[in-house]
């Protein structure tokens, strides 16, 4: 029988796969928020967090869901055309850090490609209580594209190539 966990609303609230992790349900975590986060709405990814989940975004700090809700809000009306992908690096119990790039324009039609690192810390119903993300971005031509729109279905749930240059 799977586990059930309650929220503070008397509500379950499960964002499974749950920790601990294996390679197995870490690689399905990092696809998970990978889909969610490249639909670029900020109510459904914020649902993958605590009420109280902690953030650490470049030089922000954002707390809650509702200051998560915001913070997408405002990043996705600068960031156009928004493209994203994670791969996992490492895991351990209720821990996961991944690499990622995503590739965007602004409002002048500038293109950016983004490298980064994420650590995950996650609570014992699978919602992120923690995330840390450090983040470079590099000005692109858009012919240096290389991430378009989400996955292909034949590329779901598998390492990513994310090459440095």
């Amino acid at each position: 029988m799977p586990r059930r966990f309650v929220g503070p609303s008397g509500m379950t609230e499960a964002r499974p796969p749950i920790p601990p992790y294996d390679l197995d349900t870490a690689r399905q975590k990092v696809q998970a928020a990978e889909d969610a986060w490249n639909t670029c709405d900020p109510h459904r990814v914020s649902l993958a967090y605590t009420v109280d989940s902690v953030w650490r975004n470049r030089d922000q700090f954002v707390t809650g869901r509702a200051a998560i809700v915001e913070f997408l809000t405002a990043k996705w009306e600068r960031e156009r055309s928004y493209a994203l992908r994670k791969s996992l690096w490492s895991y351990t119990g209720n821990r996961i850090a991944v690499r990622f790039q995503y590739e965007c324009h602004d409002g002048s039609g500038q293109w950016w490609r983004s490298y980064g690192n994420e650590l995950w810390e996650f609570d014992d119903n699978g919602l992120m209580r923690r995330r840390e993300a450090s983040i470079n971005d590099v000005r692109i031509e858009e012919a240096e594209r290389r991430i378009f729109g989400p996955r292909g279905d034949d590329e779901r749930g598998a390492d990513v190539e994310l090459p440095l240059c």
